[in-house]
């Protein structure tokens, strides 16, 4: 991947479009790219690693922490708060690129921030039904989760264009190509620019 400044990538899609995925293989294919963990107040699934996967706390700790203002953003989803911490941010960007896996609500607090280099990208699949197929197969939620997660969808349609681009994901190598030429031509302006800065 071009050198030069590092970068924060978010991606966002509804679940079960394979953006947990796509951010694994950026991850493997680039060793620059970290992901950002978030905070969370939900419980680790069984195969989750703490400080790894996510940073569990208690609703008290985190309520703590929105006090301090220490989040750069912070949602409450299906009954749980997430939310990436400004110190873990400030301190990773120095050395890496980050990805971050958040929803629409923690977009838009992230674009408040406008000394943050970002690109906001939202994965989607070509159609509901689609979805709703994808989050039966993946089989680790209830059909009452499926349902409320397959709902929030039109939600979530609202906000796209807080995004700077929206890719339908039919195919996981295609997409992951676009994903990636997206973010290098982002990283060449940003070098080029900063040259002509100097």
């Amino acid at each position: 991947m071009h050198g030069g400044e590092n970068v924060m990538v978010i991606l966002s899609s509804p679940s079960g479009v394979g953006k947990t995925t796509i951010t694994k293989k950026l991850q493997q294919k680039y060793q620059s790219f970290k992901i950002s963990v978030s905070h969370t107040t939900r419980s680790p699934r069984s195969n989750e690693v703490d400080g790894v996967d996510y940073n569990f706390v208690s609703i008290k700790k985190f309520e703590e922490l929105i006090k301090e203002k220490k989040f750069y953003e912070y949602a409450k989803i299906f009954e749980n708060y997430y939310g990436t911490l400004k110190k873990n941010v400030d301190e990773s960007i120095k050395k890496n690129d980050l990805l971050f896996d958040i929803d629409w609500q923690g977009t838009k607090q992230l674009s408040n921030f406008k000394n943050l280099r970002m690109i906001k990208i939202y994965l989607i699949t070509s159609n509901k039904n689609d979805l709703k197929n994808r989050l039966i197969k993946r089989n680790q939620n209830s059909l009452e989760e499926i349902e409320k997660r397959f709902n929030a969808f039109d939600e979530d349609i609202k906000h796209w264009n807080d995004y700077d681009y929206i890719i339908i994901n039919e195919n996981l190598d295609i997409c992951f190509k676009q994903i990636e030429s997206i973010i290098n031509n982002f990283k060449r302006k940003i070098s080029n620019f900063s040259q002509i800065i100097q």
